[in-house]
């Protein structure tokens, strides 16, 4: 029984990131997480997914990449994010508090997805930000609510170009759910054993 929930606990990544179908066919659960959070905080699951997608590539323990001390010796990492939503410390701490999940762990996809959802919901109700515009949600999402105010992104091209990139995957999941969803609202593929 212990091996069985560990192999629940590590879910490897997605073989086709390019395919939300797949995603859900590979991971049934996170469709079942994806519509609650969606339902609980009014952010379409293609949008959650794909900042998701551009966080962290649906890796759980992801992290940033340390820096280097004279070129050789690992040094600290450049920030606190973690996880599939590469949430921050005091931002993950804030959704706990604010959300009455304070049991929630980043490297959990349903609490991930609910982080998302929260924080895009945030973003659209201080920022003015269409809950379907993946690609402001996604300048919202790095910069923090008050630098999207403050158009801090207009500097970053790159950030921009990244922006626009979550938007195009975002309508091609959308696509694409809409093609499959009716699979997992059915329970065709979400059978449980209990």
């Amino acid at each position: 029984m212990i091996f069985v929930l560990y192999g629940c606990a590590t879910t490897s990544p997605p073989k086709r990131l390019d395919n939300l179908c797949e995603i859900f066919r590979e991971n049934p659960d996170w469709y079942k997480d994806s519509a609650k959070s969606s339902k609980r905080w009014g952010i379409p699951i293609p949008v959650m997914m794909a900042i998701l997608h551009q966080e962290s590539r649906y890796v759980g323990d992801a992290r940033p990449p340390r820096t280097t001390c004279l070129w050789i010796f690992p040094g600290p990492r450049p920030s606190s994010a973690y996880g599939y939503a590469q949430a921050k410390d005091e931002t993950w701490e804030e959704y706990q508090k604010s959300s009455g999940n304070s049991w929630a762990d980043r490297d959990e996809f349903a609490d991930a997805i609910d982080f998302v959802g929260w924080y895009c919901h945030l973003s659209a109700q201080q920022c003015g930000i269409s809950k379907d515009n993946a690609r402001n949600l996604y300048l919202a999402y790095h910069e923090g609510r008050g630098g999207f105010n403050r158009k801090t992104y207009a500097k970053k091209e790159w950030l921009v170009r990244v922006a626009d990139k979550v938007q195009g995957r975002a309508a091609m999941y959308k696509s694409q759910l809409a093609s499959c969803e009716g699979e997992f609202i059915e329970g065709g593929s979400c059978l449980w054993p209990f």
